[in-house]
């Protein structure tokens, strides 16, 4: 008998396959948009952790100096000497002309097997290594960037990440010109018994860890949360559809669930039925779901690619592995959240009496509890949203005001439409008027999912529109006041570098040094640059806030200038003393804002950096000219030292390249937004659809009375149209709290710097254009059904009398 009933719900699809392909779609929308942005993070996430196990030997425990600096040979002789299975690493930046590479000097001889990266399995390939001039090996694309611009020979590994080297340490040593002090040291995975303790060798080292998470993925959390936060969202805003369409299934279905109960059909097996069915849809569902997030993640990872590599200098690969992580994933969302949305609809079906199912108020009554709990829910969240965004701290607290704020906006729309159509009921005068807001507040419920997925949607374009705008807007202006210098010159080698010390003097109005290096400052690995006495660094470097003698201070050596990250994250004050690398204290003069940079940063005066640091490469250089000169003395340059024109680049290409990694910057974001909009669309499409075969018997009494039914397809339109709008006017202010809540508290929270919010009306126009005609196609089919309707189908209303 459970066989024949369960056929009999079954059934229900095979006669509404429209209802079906609408299920089956938004679950799968839902699961390929959440499993999408999922494959995109395992993917970059598993390229960190290959190229951190590759580039910092991260599967072996590692001795670093406790206070930053370079660990002397002596210290590693120490080690040895006392039995110790250790192996020393010389690392750094190193410029072959324009091409900056990260340079890894390795000792073949003592490195463990599991951190060379190399496959050295015979004599002839260490002989290679590490004999005559030495060996770069690099992947293939580095290769290329190398080609022609070194002596040392060059061999192709696909084993090694984009920009880096790895070379024997003596080769390292002479090319970073460190004298032979080691970056860290790389502890063996076999010891023997007995060895004395580090503390007793060298107390001045500190032990990490194998399997540390590598500082490429603590760097790009921020971006990964956002996608993940994006994903969620869209995945939300596609389960919308899902309860609405399981919702209206149950409703439809409610006088067989009458008959079932009624022959024998315990409330128990009929749960199971139920619960059955929604799990054999979702599972179908979620596998076309996954599917198509496979093709969507693998659309968008380039994009991805180059934002990452961009914004932090972060190799990830272009093409997308079949991870377990990310499907199985997707999958679990797909039931989970399929469940989810059917849990009020099961929850009903088992506390309404056996003959109250078949009521037309019924489900209505059932639902209203369930509303006013929503509304208060909705005023709760919000309430959560404000006590987290003035009390709370960190990034999590920063996603959770976002979340609460959207989700508690989406629980009150309903209440709020349904209070606006009251209103403009009772200040109607004409029957038809009157009518027609009191048919929209009744058509309200089976609408009101898709308007929440309509709002969200908008909000979130919105939210995220003004604020990329707001940060264009900002960080043109910056680029306008930091690229001060018309052109940009790399010089190939030191010796160039000394030629053009001296003859550009001669045909420039100014020669900027751009001079720095690296060391750890507060315990984070930073650069520190050093800034001429000039008036363009007076003029236009935009500070945060100073000292009266802010830039006499750094000139003398005396002070320094700190970003607006590593002010904010180390919650330094100014006239504060920071220690830079080799004991060099100075004291805080000023904050700059630095945008786009995820680091904290120092500047000092150059000549204060040249006497610290007399090793630095000084290859860079800001010259100031003339603009309507810039190009005549780039081709003198060019001509006199034969200089590529990738080493001179002009203010203006600089700038172009800038706008370019910023616009990719939020290309994925807008593809995302995009997407959620089409998926809030769909929704509203489906409730329109759905719902347009259940009006007859609210249209046929007025269709009776002398209204038209084009008259009433136009009705309908003009509903749609008005649900619409007061959606897209609550979403303005929803949204412009997501941007702020986005610039004053996640972008802080991520990236360590905070950007003024700018409105941008015209951007809200255009979005409201483009809602505006989703709308109009989402009404389409439901309209042109109810204006095409056979006559003798509204006269069957009044045969069939309910």
């Amino acid at each position: 008998m459970n066989r024949v009933a369960f056929a009999a719900l079954l059934s229900h699809w095979r006669h509404r396959p429209l209802q079906l392909a609408t299920l089956i779609l938004g679950i799968a929308l839902a699961t390929a948009l959440w499993s999408g942005v999922q494959a995109i993070n395992a993917e970059a996430r598993a390229s960190y952790t290959r190229a951190a196990s590759i580039l910092e030997q991260n599967g072996l425990a590692q001795l670093l100096a406790r206070d930053g600096n370079p660990i002397p040979i002596t210290v590693f002789a120490k080690l040895r000497r006392a039995g110790w299975n250790v192996s020393p690493v010389i690392e750094g930046d190193y410029r072959f002309g324009p091409a900056r590479i990260r340079l890894i000097g390795i000792d073949p001889l003592t490195m463990p097997t599991e951190g060379r990266a190399i496959a050295m399995s015979s004599s002839p390939d260490v002989v290679t290594f590490i004999g005559g001039q030495g060996l770069l090996v690099v992947s293939p694309a580095t290769a290329a960037r190398l080609k022609d611009l070194t002596s040392v020979p060059v061999k192709v590994s696909g084993d090694i990440p984009d920009d880096a080297a790895f070379t024997d340490i003596s080769v390292a040593d002479r090319l970073l010109e460190k004298g032979g002090a080691l970056s860290r040291i790389v502890i063996g995975p076999s010891q023997r018994p007995g060895l004395p303790a580090l503390a007793d060798v060298a107390p001045e080292l500190a032990l990490q860890s194998a399997g540390d998470r590598p500082d490429m993925a603590r760097l790009t959390d921020s971006f990964h949360l956002n996608l993940t936060a994006f994903g969620f969202l869209a995945f939300v805003v596609g389960l919308f559809i899902v309860y609405s369409a399981t919702g209206l299934s149950f409703e439809q279905r409610r006088a067989t669930f009458r008959t079932l109960r009624s022959v024998g059909i315990s409330l128990r097996s009929l749960t199971a039925m139920l619960i059955a069915e929604t799990l054999l849809f979702a599972f179908i569902a979620g596998l076309f779901g996954v599917v198509i997030g496979y093709f969507l993640a693998s659309a968008l990872l380039p994009g991805v690619a180059a934002t990452l590599s961009g914004l932090y200098g972060a190799s990830v690969p272009g093409s997308l592995s079949l991870r377990p992580e990310w499907w199985l994933a997707g999958m679990a969302m797909a039931l989970a959240g399929t469940m989810l949305s059917s849990v009020q609809s099961l929850w009903q079906v088992r506390h309404m009496p056996i003959l109250a199912a078949a009521q037309p108020r019924a489900w209505a009554r059932a639902s209203a509890m369930a509303l006013r709990l929503q509304s208060l829910l909705g005023v709760a969240l919000l309430m959560v949203a404000a006590a987290l965004a003035f009390g709370g701290s960190g990034l999590l607290s920063g996603f959770a005001v976002l979340g609460s704020l959207l989700l508690g906006a989406a629980l009150l729309l309903p209440a709020f439409l349904s209070g606006a159509l009251q209103l403009a009921e009772s200040r109607s005068r004409k029957a038809m008027t009157v009518w027609f807001w009191a048919d929209t507040r009744l058509q309200l419920p089976g609408l009101s999912l898709a308007l929440m997925a309509l709002l969200l949607a908008l909000a979130a374009n919105v939210g995220v529109g003004t604020m990329v705008s707001s940060f264009r807007l900002t960080f043109l202006g910056w680029l306008d006041q930091r690229l001060a210098a018309e052109l940009y010159i790399t010089a190939r080698s030191e010796a160039e570098a000394a030629r053009l010390r001296e003859w550009l003097p001669q045909h420039s109005n100014a020669v900027l040094p751009i001079w720095n290096t690296e060391g750890k400052v507060l315990g984070e690995q930073m650069q520190i640059f050093g800034v001429a006495d000039d008036r363009t660094y007076r003029d236009h470097w935009p500070l945060l806030m100073g000292t009266p003698d802010v830039w006499g201070q750094v000139e003398k050596g005396e002070g320094a200038l700190v970003n607006e990250q590593l002010w904010r994250s180390r919650h330094i004050r100014t006239g504060q003393t920071i220690t830079l690398p080799e004991g060099w204290a100075v004291k805080v003069a000023g904050v700059y804002s630095d945008y786009g940079n995820p680091k904290g940063q120092v500047i000092v005066g150059l000549d204060a950096l040249v006497r610290r640091y007399p090793t630095i490469a000084k290859l860079r250089y800001g010259i100031r000219v003339d603009p309507s000169a810039a190009p005549a003395l780039k081709r003198e340059i060019a001509e006199a030292f034969g200089l590529p024109d990738s080493n001179i680049i002009e203010q203006a290409s600089l700038k172009r390249r800038s706008q370019a990694v910023f616009e990719q910057t939020f290309a994925v974001t807008g593809a995302l937004n995009v997407l959620t909009l089409a998926v809030a669309g769909f929704a509203m499409f489906t409730s329109l659809l759905t719902l347009s075969g259940s009006r007859l018997p609210q249209l046929a009494p007025v269709w009776a009375m002398g209204v038209r039914r084009r008259d009433l397809a136009v009705l309908e339109v003009v509903r749609t149209l008005a649900l619409w709008l007061a959606t897209f006017l609550v979403a303005i202010p929803v949204g412009l709290a997501l941007a702020w809540v986005l610039l004053a508290i996640v972008n802080v929270e991520a990236f360590g710097w905070r950007l003024p919010m700018m409105i941008f009306p015209a951007d809200w126009l255009r979005l409201a254009a483009v809602a505006l005609l989703a709308a109009l196609a989402s009404v389409f089919i439901p309209v042109r059904r109810l204006a095409i309707v056979n006559p003798a189908d509204l006269l069957r209303v009044f045969a069939n009398e309910r």
